[in-house]
C-alpha cells in the first residue's frame, strides 16, 4: 500500500514468496508478530536484509526450513493453563464418555507437550483406548519432536506443578522416564495418535471430531484468518461438539458467535450449537 515503509514491502514479498514456492500460507498471519519474528531471523541467518533472506530462501530449501522455526516458534507446555484442564475434566468429560468412540483433534500441536498432557488426561478418565487423537502442525521438526516424546528434565518441576493443579489422579512421573537431562514419556500414550501436517489456512476438515483444542494459535492470525480457522472447527466438530481455545482468544465478535454456546467462558471452552 502507499506509503509502506522498504521493511513493510520486503517482508510482504518475502511471504507472497514463501507461499509461491513452498505453499506454505502466512499471507493472514498477524503482521506485527510475524515482523518480529523475521527481524529476530536476519542475524541468526546471516542476513542483512529481508531482500537477502527472501533470495536465500527462494534457492535454498534447507533455508526455509530454517526460517520457518523462527516463523512457528513453539511456545508450549504441559498442562499449561491447568484451571482449563480441569474444567475438560470436570465439564467435557462427562459428555465424552457417553459416546462409543472419540475423535480429538488438537491443532497447532507445536512440540507435543499438549498431545501427551489430553493422552494423559483421557487415560486416567478411562477414555484413551476408544480415541483416535489427530495431533496436527505446520512445522515438520515440531511434529517430529512431538513424536519423540522427549522433554528436557529441567521443564518437568512445572509440568508436575500443572499436573496436579489439573486434576491429576496420580503422579506425572508414573507416565515417564528420566535419562540424563531428558523425560521421555511412555510411548502408549500415543498408539493411537495421528500426526499429521496440516494447515488452519489452507488444509481442509477432520470429520466428526468430538473435541477440538486449538490454544494461543489463533492469536497469530488476523480477522481472516480467525474466521477461516473458525469455520473449519465449526464444520469438524460433530452435533453439540466440544471447542477448547486459549486464554487470550474468543469467538466474540466472529460470524460464528451464535453458532457456539460457551460452556465454561472463563476457561474459553464452547460447545457447537
Amino acid at each position: 500500500m502507499p506509503g509502506s515503509s522498504n521493511t513493510d514491502i520486503e517482508l510482504r514479498l518475502l511471504i507472497e514468496a514463501i507461499y509461491l514456492k513452498y505453499s506454505y500460507d502466512f499471507r493472514n498471519y498477524s503482521g506485527a508478530s510475524q515482523k518480529r519474528r523475521v527481524l529476530h531471523a536476519l542475524p541468526h541467518m546471516e542476513c542483512k536484509t529481508i531482500s537477502d533472506l527472501q533470495a536465500r530462501v527462494l534457492h535454498d530449501p534447507n533455508a526455509f526450513m530454517q526460517l520457518l522455526q523462527y516463523l512457528t516458534i513453539p511456545v508450549s507446555e504441559m498442562f499449561r493453563d491447568p484451571s482449563y484442564y480441569l474444567a475438560l475434566r470436570q465439564q467435557v468429560v462427562p459428555f465424552l464418555k457417553t459416546y462409543p468412540s472419540l475423535k480429538i483433534w488438537v491443532a497447532g500441536c507445536s512440540t507435543g507437550e499438549e498431545i501427551y498432557s489430553m493422552a494423559i488426561m483421557l487415560k486416567e478418565e478411562g477414555l484413551l483406548d476408544r480415541s483416535i487423537i489427530y495431533a496436527t502442525d505446520i512445522n515438520p521438526v515440531s511434529l517430529e519432536k512431538a513424536r519423540k516424546g522427549v522433554f528436557a528434565l529441567d521443564r518437568i518441576k512445572d509440568y508436575t506443578s500443572n499436573y496436579q493443579k489439573a486434576g491429576g489422579k496420580a503422579t506425572l512421573s508414573d507416565y515417564y522416564t528420566a535419562a540424563y537431562d531428558a523425560a521421555l514419556f511412555d510411548r502408549s500414550l500415543c498408539e493411537n495418535v495421528s500426526f499429521a501436517d496440516h494447515s488452519l489456512a489452507t488444509d481442509t476438515v477432520f470429520s466428526e471430531t468430538n473435541l477440538i483444542c486449538c490454544r494461543n494459535v489463533l492469536i497469530y492470525f488476523n480477522r481472516k484468518l480467525q474466521e477461516r480457522a473458525l469455520g473449519l472447527f465449526h464444520e469438524s466438530l460433530c452435533h453439540r461438539g466440544f471447542m477448547g481455545l486459549g486464554s487470550k482468544e474468543s469467538i466474540e465478535f466472529s460470524a460464528y458467535t451464535n453458532r457456539f454456546e460457551p460452556l465454561d467462558k472463563a476457561q474459553r471452552i464452547y460447545r457447537k450449537g
